[in-house]
């Protein structure tokens, strides 16, 4: 595992800074688009597009970048840093990873093609909770149901639905604009996502692959790392913003940096960030070079302890003091992105449990196997 970029990934990383800095500031771009259900514009999408973005997970054989995971945590980062609200995440990873874990081949090329250059934007649903049931076969498949949860589902035009089919379980493609789907906004705290309750009565889908549950919990734990460098990116810059601040606003005759509560607050900041950058680029690595059981348990990781993003947050600002709390301040958006990867497919919790139960495991088999040794 490489712990620094190579001049290709740094290269990725400035073309894509660059741009959103010009084209989709968070004056400019993000808060105008706060109420908006789909969170994107055609000239900021073709844009990301262009810079070969949404393509980054598609195989070349699709006209895709045929890139890793690591690549796509450089992207991720940066859009989070700028508080990105498009269907980024769920079009060019969440999508193309379950096509290519499910082993969907020929029948999907056209899809593939559309995710790739940016013509067709898809998300992926349900990751948890009940499935909904699909009835018929093939082409004149039919799914019913409701799933909670489902982002971009506005902004989608089509989604990937995984379904109870029978006694398996299978990944199918359905079409926004036809008839028997609906998508209705769920409120959440961070108004730069944007998630749907989806419900499927009738709505006629495309069975593209089966579904076993090892190529699901990989294809969650590809979202979840996905998301981690998001949150990664937004705590980068939310933390390199307040101590720009403290190093310029004076109390006292003197700059309030110079206070040793506050280089305390943003040390505190920056050790939380940087910890969570090593379990972040150790998780992207894993996803397509580690085994199975290293791969999830990096994920796992990740979520457990980059959970605590959302304190940086917080703690920028109590640097920014009364200004932070201002609609009119960018901090309390920061502040909710990183809530809402707090709460993303569940708490800190039951990952850190499971941490810990994998740990005590571990640690019985080596006492048992030096018992018998």
């Amino acid at each position: 595992m490489n712990l620094e970029l190579t001049d290709e990934q740094r290269a990725l990383r400035d073309a894509v800074r660059g741009f959103l800095a010009e084209k989709a500031s968070i004056e400019g771009h993000v808060r105008p688009l706060l109420a908006d259900p789909t969170g994107v514009t055609d000239a900021v999408w073709r844009g990301l597009a262009d810079l070969d973005t949404t393509g980054l997970l598609v195989p070349p054989e699709y006209d895709g970048a045929g890139m890793t995971m690591v690549e796509a945590g450089i992207v991720a980062e940066e859009l989070g840093a700028a508080l990105y609200p498009g269907p980024w995440v769920s079009s060019a990873v969440a999508a193309p990873r379950a096509l290519t874990r499910l082993g969907v081949d020929g029948d999907a090329a056209e899809l593939f093609g559309g995710i790739a250059d940016g013509s067709t934007i898809a998300t992926v649903g349900p990751l948890t909770g009940r499935l909904p049931v699909a009835v018929g076969q093939g082409e004149s498949a039919l799914l019913r149901g409701e799933m909670r949860g489902v982002p971009d589902a506005a902004a989608a035009d089509i989604v990937l639905v995984f379904s109870e089919d029978g006694d398996d379980t299978g990944l199918f493609a359905v079409d926004t604009t036809s008839a028997g789907i609906m998508a209705t906004p769920e409120r959440g705290i961070d108004q730069t996502r944007r998630q749907f309750r989806v419900t499927l009565d009738g709505a006629p889908a495309r069975r593209l692959a089966d579904a076993s549950p090892e190529a699901v919990r990989a294809l969650t734990d590809d979202v979840l790392v996905a998301t981690a460098a998001d949150a990664l990116g937004a705590a980068r810059a939310v933390m390199k913003s307040a101590i720009e601040y403290a190093k310029v606003r004076r109390q006292f005759g003197q700059p309030i940096g110079s206070f040793q509560a506050v280089q305390h607050l943003c040390a505190d900041m920056y050790e939380t960030v940087e910890l969570a950058r090593s379990g972040v680029i150790h998780a992207l690595w894993a996803a397509d070079a580690a085994n199975p059981a290293e791969k999830h348990l990096a994920a796992v990781r990740t979520k457990a302890f980059a959970g605590r993003l959302a304190t940086v947050g917080d703690t920028a600002i109590q640097v920014f003091g009364g200004i932070g709390y201002t609609w009119e301040h960018d901090a309390h958006l920061y502040l909710k992105r990183l809530l809402g990867w707090n709460t993303f497919l569940g708490g800190p919790d039951r990952y850190l449990e499971e941490v810990g139960a994998r740990l005590a495991r571990s640690l019985l088999r080596e006492k048992h196997t030096r018992g018998f040794a």
